[in-house]
């Protein structure tokens, strides 16, 4: 039997203190959970303090599939929290600092599973401070060429700079934006805005991103219940959604690039990778939280209506 793919998300993990209770979260604890759902290998590299809410998150992920055994212990910084509003269902937030996840170390442990990793996930928020950011730089560094190096853009004001976006870029082989990011980031880059109809401006966006960085082979940008927009150099794909009913966006789009991995991993075409994304981002939003139940019977249901696309 085949051995699984090695996915790692490295970044911040991190309790989210929602109006009805503190759940579990943080984009790398997102994306590693429903990358492991989806059968892969996927190892969380993060840190938590010594503190109730670091022995908390632990044994929320220890029934998971996901793999917590690399996380490091911070002894003086506590873990990271975020206190979430929601307002009519999308959510806003404010990101204590500093946390554990600020403090990540570059371990032997870590390197040696970035050297063998066939896909890594980092975003821009975990970067925030120094410490975190190069370990996160010089993690992916570490991983070889046909590794797939996922940057998340994930612009949380005010932890991001242009400097941040920069350098993760010419890291990246693949980014995940959403449509809002889409002109920040370009005017953090210095890239100019295109003045065209908005379907238009995210493509053009796109491409503009893909001229500027050699290394990066695809750009996705999500759009929320309008689906999403891939785009590699000479072909694109637009993907209308998966209507449901949101119950909250929380972890939604990490989801989206949990499937995007998973499925770049299997070699899928752009229209596979699309409907693969939607269809886990939507079925995350119509749940409570970000990392919801998930029975059997749904993964089934849901890979299988992926693979008659893919077939």
């Amino acid at each position: 039997m085949k051995e699984p793919h090695l996915i790692l998300g490295i970044g911040e993990i991190l309790w989210d203190m929602m109006p009805d209770g503190a759940r579990l979260g943080g984009a790398v604890a997102n994306f590693t959970v429903m990358a492991s759902r989806l059968g892969s290998h996927a190892v969380i590299l993060s840190r938590i303090g010594r503190d109730d809410l670091g022995r908390q998150a632990v044994d929320r992920l220890d029934p998971l599939p996901v793999d917590a055994s690399f996380l490091q212990v911070d002894p003086a910084h506590e873990t990271g929290r975020v206190t979430v509003s929601l307002v009519n269902g999308q959510p806003s937030y404010t990101i204590h600092q500093p946390s554990a996840w600020d403090f990540m170390e570059l371990s032997d442990a870590w390197v040696q599973l970035a050297e063998r990793a066939d896909a890594i996930c980092f975003g821009s928020l975990a970067q925030r401070g120094r410490v975190s950011r190069q370990t996160i730089q010089t993690l992916v560094a570490q991983t070889s060429s046909s590794c797939i190096r996922v940057f998340d853009v994930n612009l949380r004001a005010p932890f991001y700079t242009g400097e941040v976006i920069q350098e993760s870029l010419e890291l990246a082989t693949v980014m995940k934006m959403n449509d809002d990011e889409v002109p920040q980031v370009l005017s953090l880059l210095g890239l100019p805005v295109d003045e065209a109809p908005v379907q238009d401006r995210l493509r053009l966006g796109a491409e503009r991103l893909l001229e500027e960085f050699p290394a990066l082979e695809l750009v996705a940008v999500t759009r929320g219940s309008h689906g999403s927009l891939l785009v590699k150099r000479g072909e694109w794909h637009e993907h209308p959604g998966i209507p449901v009913k949101v119950a909250d966006t929380v972890g939604a789009g990490d989801s989206f690039t949990a499937a995007l991995a998973h499925y770049l991993l299997r070699g899928a075409d752009l229209v596979t990778l699309n409907d693969a994304g939607n269809r886990w981002g939507a079925w995350v939003a119509s749940q409570s939280g970000a990392m919801p139940a998930l029975p059997d019977t749904v993964r089934a249901s849901i890979a299988a209506t992926i693979e008659a696309v893919e077939g």
